[in-house]
C-alpha cells in the first residue's frame, strides 16, 4: 500500500467527532480536547486493502464462525440474526442541501445530523477496536462519466468478498493506487448494535445515509444485501442530478443487432430467468442507468436468490456458483460440502454474490445501446392481467409508479388468496425523488428513443390461484421472443374492459384463447367480480401518489364501470 493510500484511509478512520459541533453547541478548551481525542485508536490494526480473493477466503476461515467451501469452490457464511434488509431501520438525514428533493415518508425516512454522528461514531470506533479492517475501493456504474468511487470499511472477510464481487473493480494494482478520495464511503460495523435510545431509532439496527457528508453507517445488522442497495439508493439519487434515469432492472442485448431490453419485475415475477437468455448478451441483473447514449450497469456482479436453485431451471446461475462466489445462509452437507437449495431451515432469502466474470455471455463493459423494448413483469395471482398488454405512455408511468405483482399466501387450513403487492418504479425501497420524477423521465427516454413498452403476466390464466393454473414458462418465452424479432408490434389489438389494455389478437406459440383473460374463465360472473376487485387495489394504492400526478396520468388506470 503506497503513501497516499495509506494516509487516504486513515483519514476515514479517524475520529468522527474530530470535525463535528452541535448547532448551536459551545465547546470549551477542555471540551475541545475531550471531543479531539480518539482513545479506542492505536493505529495497530491490520489493514487489507483489495486483498486478492484467495486471502479473503483464508480470513473467513479461519476467523468467521460458520465459514466453509462448497463442492462447487464458493465461500459459505453467515449473516447473523438478520437474513434479509431491514428497510423499517432505513434513515436519510434531512439537511439543507438535499432535503426538498427527497420523498419522504415512510420509505424514506427522515434522521437528524447529530444521531447521524452518533451512529458514525460508533461505527467508527468499533472499526478501531478491531485487529483487522478490511478496505475495499472500486467503483459503481461502468460508464465512466457517471461511475462513483465508492470505499467500504468492515471488519468481516465476508463483507469485503461480497462488495469485491459487487463493485467494479479497478482493472489493475495502478489503477488502484491512483483510485484516490471515494466519492462515498460506507462504514460497515454490522457486527455491532445501535442505541436504541439514540433519537429517531426503532431497534438495534441502523442503515442511514448522510448526502452532505457522501456516507453511509451500518450498524447492528451483518446482512450484505444492505451495502448493495446503499449504493442503489445513492445512485437513485445522484442521477437524475446529473439528468439520467436510474432503473431497478435487468438487462441484456442481441448479439446480433445490439438490441437491448429492459425488464422490471418485482420477486417471483421470473425478472432474473427471463433476462437470462442463451441467446442475448446480459448487461447485469438488477441496476441499470439509461443515459443519453445508452444503458450500463451499475454493479460489477450479481446478487441471485438461491431457494430452490438447480441447474436445469437456471444453469447459468449455478453454474456460477464456484471460487469466488460467496454463498449466504444456505445449509449443506457436512462430509460432501454440496448444497442444498431446497433447505429453507435458515431463511428462505438464500443468496449468492459472485462477479459478472462469472457468467459466460455477460458483455465488457457491461454498457448497451438504448433500449427497443421495455419489459414491466407482474406475477397476477388473481389471474385478470392479460398474459401481453401493449401501453401507451401514459400507461407506462402509470404501471411503472404502481409497481405490481400478487403473491399467494396459505392459511391453516389450506385455502389461498391472492394478495396484491405494490412497489413503486418496481423497487420503492430504494427510491430517492418522488415516483413521478422516474416515471416521467422514463416516458420522456421512450418517446426520444421511439423504445415499446410491454406488460407480461407471469401469473395465473383461467381463474386466480386455486382454480387457474400458472402460464406455461414457454407461453412466456415465445411472447418476449415475438416481442424482439418485431413479430407482436404488428399483430392487431384489442382493448380489455376496465383496465383499458391493447391486448394482442394472437401471438406465435401461444394459444390464442388465453391472451384475453376473460376467454380462459368459465366462471364469467366471478371473472367481473375479481377484475373489479383488481381495479380497486389499484385505484387505491395509486391515491397516494395523486398529489404529483397529471389528470392524464391518473386516466391510464382502470375505469370501474359506474
Amino acid at each position: 500500500m503506497n503513501q497516499a493510500v495509506a494516509e487516504s484511509i486513515n483519514k476515514s478512520l479517524k475520529s468522527s467527532t474530530a470535525d463535528y459541533t452541535p448547532k448551536g453547541y459551545h465547546i470549551t478548551e477542555l471540551e475541545s480536547d475531550a471531543i479531539y481525542l480518539d482513545e479506542h485508536f492505536s493505529g495497530n490494526a491490520k489493514i487489507f486493502h483489495n486483498p486478492s480473493v484467495p486471502v479473503l477466503y483464508e480470513q473467513a476461515l479461519a476467523f468467521e464462525h460458520g465459514s466453509a467451501i462448497t463442492s462447487t469452490g464458493a465461500l459459505v457464511t453467515r449473516s447473523g440474526v438478520k437474513t434479509g434488509r431491514s428497510p423499517k431501520d432505513k434513515r436519510i438525514v434531512k439537511e439543507a442541501s438535499s432535503q426538498d428533493d427527497i420523498w419522504w415518508g415512510p420509505v424514506n425516512i427522515a434522521m437528524d445530523d447529530l444521531s447521524f454522528m452518533i451512529n458514525r461514531e460508533r461505527a467508527i470506533d468499533y472499526l478501531n477496536t478491531q485487529e483487522k479492517i478490511y478496505v475495499i475501493d472500486g467503483y459503481a456504474g461502468w460508464d465512466p462519466k457517471y461511475r462513483i468511487k465508492v470505499r467500504v470499511i468492515c471488519a468481516r472477510a465476508y463483507h469485503a468478498l461480497f462488495m469485491h464481487n459487487m463493485l467494479i473493480r479497478p482493472a489493475n494494482r495502478e489503477e488502484l493506487r491512483n483510485f484516490g478520495e471515494p466519492d462515498y464511503t460506507i462504514y460497515n460495523a454490522g457486527q455491532f448494535p445501535a442505541n436504541r435510545y439514540t433519537k429517531g431509532m426503532s431497534s438495534s439496527s441502523s442503515v442511514a445515509i448522510d448526502f452532505a457528508r457522501k456516507e453511509m453507517v451500518i450498524l447492528g445488522t451483518q446482512y450484505a444485501g444492505e451495502m448493495k442497495k446503499g449504493i442503489l439508493t445513492i445512485m437513485m439519487y445522484l442521477m437524475p442530478k446529473m439528468g439520467v434515469l436510474p432503473l431497478h432492472s435487468s438487462c441484456n442485448q442481441a448479439r446480433n443487432n445490439g438490441d437491448t431490453t429492459l425488464f422490471f419485475g418485482l420477486s417471483g415475477t421470473g425478472k432474473t430467468t427471463l433476462s437470462a437468455d442463451i441467446n442475448r448478451d446480459l448487461i447485469g441483473d438488477d441496476e441499470h442507468v439509461w443515459t443519453d447514449t445508452g444503458c450500463f450497469n451499475i454493479e460489477g456482479g450479481c446478487y441471485a436468490k438461491c431457494i430452490d436453485l438447480s441447474r436445469e431451471k437456471e444453469p447459468e446461475i449455478f453454474d456460477a456458483i464456484k471460487f469466488g462466489a460467496v454463498l449466504e445462509n444456505v445449509v449443506y452437507n457436512e462430509y460432501s460440502r454440496k448444497v442444498d437449495y431446497n433447505d429453507v431451515s435458515v431463511t428462505e432469502n438464500t443468496r449468492c454474490a459472485y462477479p459478472l466474470e462469472h457468467i459466460p455471455n455477460a458483455k465488457f463493459p457491461a454498457i448497451a445501446g438504448h433500449p427497443k423494448n421495455i419489459i414491466m413483469l407482474t406475477c397476477d395471482a388473481f389471474g385478470i392481467l392479460p398474459p401481453v398488454s401493449r401501453l401507451d405512455a401514459n400507461q407506462v408511468m402509470y404501471h411503472f409508479i404502481q409497481g405490481y405483482t400478487a403473491k399467494v399466501a396459505g392459511t391453516e387450513v389450506g385455502v389461498t388468496e391472492p394478495t396484491a403487492t405494490f412497489s413503486s418504479c418496481y423497487g420503492e425501497p430504494f427510491i430517492v425523488w418522488h415516483p413521478t420524477k422516474y416515471a416521467e423521465m422514463l416516458a420522456s427516454q421512450l418517446h426520444k428513443h421511439s423504445a415499446r413498452a410491454w406488460l407480461i403476466n407471469t401469473g395465473w390464466t383461467g381463474g386466480s390461484h386455486g382454480v387457474g393454473s400458472r402460464i406455461k414458462l414457454a407461453y412466456t418465452r415465445a411472447i418476449i421472443d415475438a416481442i424482439h424479432s418485431g413479430e407482436l408490434e404488428k399483430v392487431p389489438t384489442t382493448k380489455m374492459d376496465v383496465f383499458g389494455f391493447n391486448v394482442p389478437n394472437t401471438c406465435p406459440g401461444v394459444p390464442s384463447e388465453i391472451l384475453m383473460p376473460i376467454n380462459g374463465w368459465t366462471d364469467k360472473e366471478k371473472y367481473v367480480q375479481t377484475m373489479n376487485k383488481l381495479a380497486k387495489l389499484f385505484i387505491e394504492n395509486f391515491k397516494k401518489f395523486q398529489d404529483k400526478a397529471s389528470p392524464e396520468l391518473i386516466a391510464a388506470g382502470p375505469k370501474l364501470p359506474q
